[in-house]
């Protein structure tokens, strides 16, 4: 096949890349600037340098609908939050061309934190009490009910802007800082204690046909991961199939759900409609095969598999030593990097590209910089420019809480 990965600056974008062009896949990359690692892969037959489908989303399907006639592009595999631009244009990209995004209309239910727990909950999938809050005084009346809360915008993700006075994130975000409103509602739950887990699931035609289940053995800030322990996906497997029977049928695309391990079942947290580093836990031909739907059994990641971003494990070393080093200096002797083996040591050369151009957007501490790594292909639950009515009236009825 020949196929486009868009949002190539993502780690997982680069192990997608190189795995899918192992196995024989003509694979060419893009995103907004020209330093994402995954556009300079030995894997990579070529790369595009796109317009912000958030700030110019007409320049941006424009520039992809050339490029997929000029390179006969027969798959496009978004991965990050331009899925949901390419979803609500996907009628002005040429015919033919496979788009891996369910509807927009599932893809803003699942992304929406507060129409998620809706579905989780008519699913049958465990989920920790929640209230939705859409003022200041609604936010301070809310957490004032729980002696330990958790609080994030219904719209997040990264593991940026969460507001908590539990565990190491506590106090990191003022509550004068957050500002709920009817459009960008914030959900409020009880601080749940256990180890977050997180899944991956590649779908085909409404069935999961390749899953992985992992906790972060180190994580960036205390946030995002960044070193990787597959573990039993028993559970996650069964809940991940349970949310896309929900949706509509022929539910095709990459879908990631973050569960914290209460201590009497996992309950699920939140979802990402697009892949994460889980996909970094799966063989290059599972990936293969698991984008085909050709499996007659979901392909399971096996529990004990570890990967780390090893140069992301080294800088947090070093911005916290007393806290992460020895953590840190295990998984520099006993983790396979996400790179090892590849022979492709030039496309994370390019690392510091991306550090460079979230610094352009946001100048200071590292929370800030995280935050802006992807402000540029990130989807907020606004209407996107041109989408179709069927579309538009689908956000209506998330953004309304009638789904």
């Amino acid at each position: 096949m020949r196929i486009l990965v868009t949002s190539s600056r993502n780690t997982f974008a680069l192990d997608l890349i190189r795995k899918l062009g192992s196995i024989g896949h003509t694979v060419y990359a893009s995103d907004t600037y020209g330093g994402a690692v995954g556009s300079h892969s030995r894997f990579a037959a070529g790369h595009l340098v796109t317009s912000s489908p958030r700030f110019a989303t007409d320049a941006f399907i424009s520039e992809v609908a050339d490029f997929v006639k000029a390179h006969e592009i027969d798959v496009i595999i978004p991965t990050f939050e331009e899925v949901f631009y390419l979803a609500a244009r996907r009628d002005d990209l040429p015919e033919g061309v496979r788009v891996l995004t369910g509807t927009f209309g599932d893809l803003a239910r699942l992304h929406d934190k507060a129409s998620f727990q809706r579905l989780a909950e008519d699913a049958g999938v465990p989920i920790p009490e929640t209230v939705v809050v859409t003022s200041d005084e609604e936010l301070v009346e809310t957490i004032a009910r729980f002696p330990r809360y958790f609080a994030r915008a219904a719209f997040s993700r990264g593991g940026v802007g969460l507001l908590t006075n539990t565990g190491p994130l506590a106090g990191k975000t003022p509550v004068e800082e957050c500002h709920p409103t009817p459009e960008q509602p914030w959900l409020v739950q009880p601080f749940v204690d256990g180890p977050m887990v997180c899944s991956y699931s590649i779908i085909v035609d409404g069935r999961v046909t390749a899953h992985t289940t992992y906790v972060a053995a180190e994580q960036w800030a205390h946030s995002t991961a960044i070193a990787f322990l597959a573990v039993d996906s028993t559970d996650t497997l069964a809940y991940a199939q349970r949310i896309v029977d929900a949706l509509d049928p022929g539910f095709t695309g990459q879908l990631s759900f973050d569960f914290v391990d209460h201590g009497d079942g996992l309950r699920i947290i939140e979802c990402n409609p697009r892949p994460t580093n889980g996909i970094i836990l799966l063989d290059a031909a599972d990936v293969g095969r698991a984008l085909t739907g050709d499996v007659d059994e979901p392909i399971v990641a096996e529990p004990g598999t570890e990967r780390e971003i090893t140069l992301a494990v080294v800088a947090d070393c070093f911005a916290e030593p007393l806290s992460h080093l020895p953590t840190s200096l295990h998984d520099l002797l006993h983790v396979k990097d996400v790179g090892s083996g590849w022979h492709d040591s030039l496309a994370m050369m390019w690392s510091p590209a991306t550090i460079v151009h979230g610094a352009k957007i946001q100048h200071g501490d590292r929370k800030e910089i995280l935050a802006a790594l992807g402000d540029d292909i990130v989807w907020n639950g606004e209407p996107v420019d041109g989408m179709t009515s069927a579309d538009a009236a689908a956000l209506d009825a998330v953004h309304a809480g009638r789904v």
